[in-house]
């Protein structure tokens, strides 16, 4: 099986896929000083679960925004697999001409979701990741990486506003909004955020399709995309394992003899 590894800087998103089935998936916390011992450990107890263990994964693939975990993850499959990993970065073949004034910019998992809403959509299309930041990355319909935009994601919000107000409460905005007015302060802060976040969502949306075409097709993804994207008239698909999927894209692109 080849083991897909989507470091995040909340959380971490790994799944063994057999041929094109992802057999199992699973999330933890993001740990920025974990070592690769610790990250062995933890991929074993989590296979464990599924009855699994290291010598079921012959193949695996990393993205990771966290710069220092890339390296402890390659370690881990060196160590414990047994096999190189492939980590995605500078000289990986993607199948995806970049147009992006330094590529190296770029963070490993926008590259990855482009290249799979893009061999599920066709082009153009439109990627927004509901991660810790929200990112946009449109691709063309020459199937060209073309950019993107960044903007605070939904808990960033949260916490800015509970810290620089004492007053307010923290909010558990995976429940949806009873309604546009709010009858108490936290009903007022979850539909602020999450409709306020759904319009900032539609608004750059929608300038992208004034560039790209006004049927090109969004996706979203990311940790939160399921509580932002139902309100969020321009979003066409939500896909929480769009990353996983292009991973093992990648890594079949990269399987290619040259």
């Amino acid at each position: 099986m080849l083991l897909a590894v989507d470091v995040g800087n909340t959380q971490t998103h790994f799944g063994a896929f057999a041929g094109d089935e992802l057999v199992e998936h699973w999330r933890f916390a993001t740990v920025r000083q974990s070592t690769s011992d610790e990250l062995g450990g933890a991929l074993l107890n989590l296979l464990e679960l599924r009855k699994l263990d290291f010598d079921a994964i012959d193949a695996s693939i990393v993205s990771s925004t966290v710069p220092a975990l890339g390296p402890e993850w390659c370690q881990m499959a060196a160590t414990y697999l047994g096999h190189e990993m492939l980590a995605v970065g500078p000289g990986i073949r993607t199948g995806m001409p970049i147009r992006y004034d330094n590529p190296r910019e770029i963070g490993a998992d926008r590259l990855v979701n482009a290249v799979a809403a893009h061999a599920h959509l066709g082009g153009p299309c439109i990627v927004v990741d509901f991660g810790t930041a929200i990112t946009f990355d449109p691709v063309s319909a020459a199937g060209e990486y073309l950019g993107g935009i960044i903007m605070p994601g939904v808990e960033i919000s949260l916490e800015a506003l509970t810290e620089r107000a004492a007053a307010l409460p923290k909010v558990d905005i995976t429940v949806a909004p009873r309604a546009v007015i709010g009858k108490t302060t936290i009903d007022a802060i979850r539909a602020g955020v999450i409709y306020g976040t759904a319009g900032g969502v539609d608004a750059i949306v929608g300038r992208l399709r004034g560039e790209l075409g006004e049927r090109t097709k969004t996706i979203a993804t990311g940790g939160l995309s399921a509580a932002i994207a139902p309100f969020a008239k321009s979003i066409d698909e939500v896909d929480g394992l769009l990353t996983l999927k292009g991973l093992r894209i990648i890594y079949e692109r990269n399987q290619v003899a040259d």
